[in-house]
């Protein structure tokens, strides 16, 4: 109890102290209060931003005894809307700018903390006149445009502030560019990130106008006059098939009419003004293109004869096309009315068009060509490489002479009414068929009968003929032959067995590779040909060092487990197919387009570096599904450079390429002037192919790519 009482009396004593020290300090603010009554204090200022025009308001404390307000810069204001002890307002005047404001006092001077600022809105109120034409004055009115750094016109066309011609805080006045189009205008501050402020309505931008077009139909090369309004805008005039003629070429040029010489080659179409805007002015109708009128003479004649045409407006004539699609020639000297056509020698019967210039087309009538008359031949029989003479009319015509077996004599002496032909080597009893420029086939109404006492072939033992090796030639009456010469007119020079039935017989090792055909002499000097068969194998590799590719695996990294980019090949090592070891096999069935076959860009496949000059590329190759003629196209890459290979050098009779089993083909370095005189072993190699029709590749083997020295 006695401890409470102490601490009660305690409280009392700091209670009593608190109450000292704060009525000193009231009766202090008290004092302060009073002095303070007398003075002119600012608490704030604003609204901020202001607009000019609007009423600024002070709010403090004995407002009323400011005698004035300077705003900046140096505008003093001593008429207020309102003057109270706790509140000064004022109407900002338009001239004043951004800065402090100063309050004018008895006491002294009372500077604003802080800036005055103000909200300046862009506007545009109008514009005047309300439709230009390029190079017109523009007037702009509305206010704060003082503030405005560019005009901006439909479409996207600037007047910087530098151009205006003048330029206040209600007024813009500036010269429409030529460039300018119809639409709305805008302005803005031309700030980093502007304000832009668009017109209410849109300005009509004059564009040239057409009244007419004449003539039409209009003669390529003759002048065109185009009448219109605002024509001086027009930079340029688009014409059918794509053609423009510049101002600068225009015969003439006037605000009311444009004349310009069609060119020889505008096809029908619309008649295009192009001003500076770009935006194009079109004719309601096309612009027709006059064509000729033609009348043609002979209408049955011989090819290589003369046609005369007459007519108009000939001279727009730039082609003629006869039957067969065959063009012909337009002599030197025609008119305008008349000219020569020469018929090319292929052409065949149908109807002559003529082509203008502006590919418009004029059809002429059906012209039959002359087709010789087979009348005759003497002797009726003769010997290989003796004369004979056909008879007949226009035998001019003829070109070749076809025999039975479609071999072809060597035609001597003619006439219109007389052919002179050696019986061809080869030939069998049976119809001669003349050929005539044109293609077209006359037989003789009777047989030729080839005097011959040649053996009968039967049959190869061999499906290919290999180079130093025997050929076996099967038949009947082969005793009577004396010589053998094989392709590349290459003797042969070692037999084996030969008797009636049976020839053996070496193939030079110097036959051209590829089909072909063995001539035969018997030994009473008649001439024949054996059917043809394909002579070619695969050479030997001469030296591994200059190999590229040859599928084995090992260090080398040859057997594309790096190189099958495409996944068009496969590695293959059937023994039945392979020459040895590995090869590339194809695996797809119907590629079309374009695809890597094998590629490397990789050291750990060595690739030779040798002379063009000096070396040839070859390659085994077996082609077992025949790729059809005119399909695909092999390209080798050799260092980065690409060499054309087409279908490998390889070519059946009927224009198909396949092989009869492995064969090289060689390709002659030297006579790709694409690839550096001595090809780098760095650098992309491998081999593409492009088709534009399915190819099967699953018959295509490779392999022992390489370099040999000549």
């Amino acid at each position: 109890m006695h401890k409470i009482q102490i601490k009660f009396r305690n409280w009392v004593l700091l209670f009593a102290t608190l109450c000292v020290v704060s009525a000193g300090f009231l009766l202090t603010s008290c004092e302060g209060e009073e002095e303070e009554d007398t003075k002119v204090v600012l608490y704030s200022f604003g609204p901020m931003p202001i607009a000019r025009g609007a009423e600024l308001k002070f709010i403090g404390a004995n407002l009323d005894k400011v005698t004035a307000v300077v705003l900046p810069n140096d505008i003093t204001i001593t008429a207020f809307t309102k003057k109270e002890s706790g509140l000064l307002t004022l109407t900002v005047p338009q001239e004043a700018m951004p800065g402090y404001v100063v309050l004018k006092t008895p006491d002294g001077n009372i500077t604003t903390k802080t800036p005055i600022g103000y909200s300046e809105p862009i506007s545009i109120a109008g514009f005047t006149p309300a439709t230009v034409k390029a190079g017109d004055e523009l007037t702009i009115t509305g206010d704060y445009l003082n503030l405005v750094g560019e005009v901006i016109l439909t479409d996207r066309v600037t007047v910087a502030m530098d151009d205006f011609t003048s330029h206040s805080r209600t007024e813009i006045k500036l010269i429409v560019p030529a460039e300018a189009q119809t639409g709305k205008i805008a302005v803005s501050n031309a700030e980093e990130e502007p304000i832009i402020v668009y017109s209410a309505t849109d300005l009509t931008v004059t564009l040239p106008a057409f009244t007419s077009v004449t003539p039409n139909p209009v003669k390529a090369g003759t002048n065109l006059t185009i009448a219109g309004t605002n024509l001086d805008l027009v930079l340029s005039v688009g014409l059918g098939g794509g053609k423009v003629i510049d101002a600068a070429d225009f015969v003439s040029h006037s605000a009311t009419e444009i004349v310009l010489q069609v060119p020889d080659d505008t096809k029908d179409g619309k008649v295009v003004m192009l001003p500076a805007s770009g935006v194009e002015v079109t004719t309601a109708d096309d612009l027709v293109m006059v064509i000729p009128a033609v009348s043609v003479t002979p209408v049955t004649l011989k090819n290589g004869q003369d046609i005369t045409v007459t007519g108009t407006n000939l001279d727009l004539i730039d082609h003629v096309i006869f039957g067969g699609n065959k063009q012909g020639t337009i002599k030197d000297g025609g008119t305008a009315t008349e000219i020569l056509v020469t018929v090319p020698n292929d052409a065949v019967d149908g109807v002559v068009t003529f082509v203008t210039k502006a590919d418009k087309e004029v059809t002429g009538p059906n012209l039959t060509m002359i087709v010789p008359a087979f009348s005759s031949f003497s002797p009726t029989s003769a010997r290989a490489n003796t004369n004979i003479i056909l008879a007949g009319t226009d035998l001019d015509l003829v070109t070749r002479v076809i025999f039975t077996g479609d071999i072809e004599g060597t035609i001597g002496a003619r006439t219109a009414t007389s052919l002179t032909v050696t019986v061809p080597v080869g030939a069998k009893t049976g119809k001669i068929t003349i050929v005539t420029m044109n293609g077209t086939e006359v037989v003789s109404a009777i047989d030729f009968t080839l005097l011959a006492n040649l053996p009968t072939f039967g049959s190869y033992s061999e499906f290919r003929g290999e180079p130093g090796k025997i050929l076996t030639i099967n038949g009947t009456n082969l005793l009577l032959v004396k010589e053998l010469i094989f392709p590349g007119n290459v003797p042969a020079t070692a037999y084996g067995v030969k008797t009636d039935t049976r020839i053996e017989v070496y193939v030079p090792m110097d036959v051209t590779r590829g089909y072909g055909t063995i001539r035969l002499i018997t030994y009473e000097g008649e001439e024949g040909i054996f059917p043809e068969i394909f002579f070619g194998a695969t050479d030997p590799i001469v030296d591994p060092s200059l190999m590229i590719n040859n599928f084995e695996v090992g260090a080398d990294g040859h057997d594309l487990s790096w190189d099958n980019w495409s996944g068009a090949v496969e590695l293959g090592n059937d023994p039945a197919i392979a020459i040895s070891g590995n090869y590339m096999h194809g695996v797809l069935s119907a590629l079309n387009g374009w695809t890597w076959i094998w590629g490397c860009n990789h050291d750990q496949m060595p690739k030779p570096s040798v002379t063009k000059a000096d070396h040839y590329l070859k390659m085994d190759v077996n082609i077992t599904r025949p790729f059809a003629a005119g399909t695909g196209s092999f390209v080798m890459k050799l260092a980065g450079t690409d060499i054309d290979i087409g279908h490998l050098g390889i070519e059946n009779p009927d224009g198909s390429w396949s092989t009869p089993g492995w064969i090289t083909i060689t390709f002659d370095l030297a006579t790709y002037s694409a690839l550096p005189d001595v090809i780098p072993s760095s650098g992309d190699w491998g081999m593409t192919l492009w088709t534009g029709v399915d190819m099967d590749l699953t018959g295509l083997y490779v392999d022992n790519i390489r370099f040999e020295h000549k």
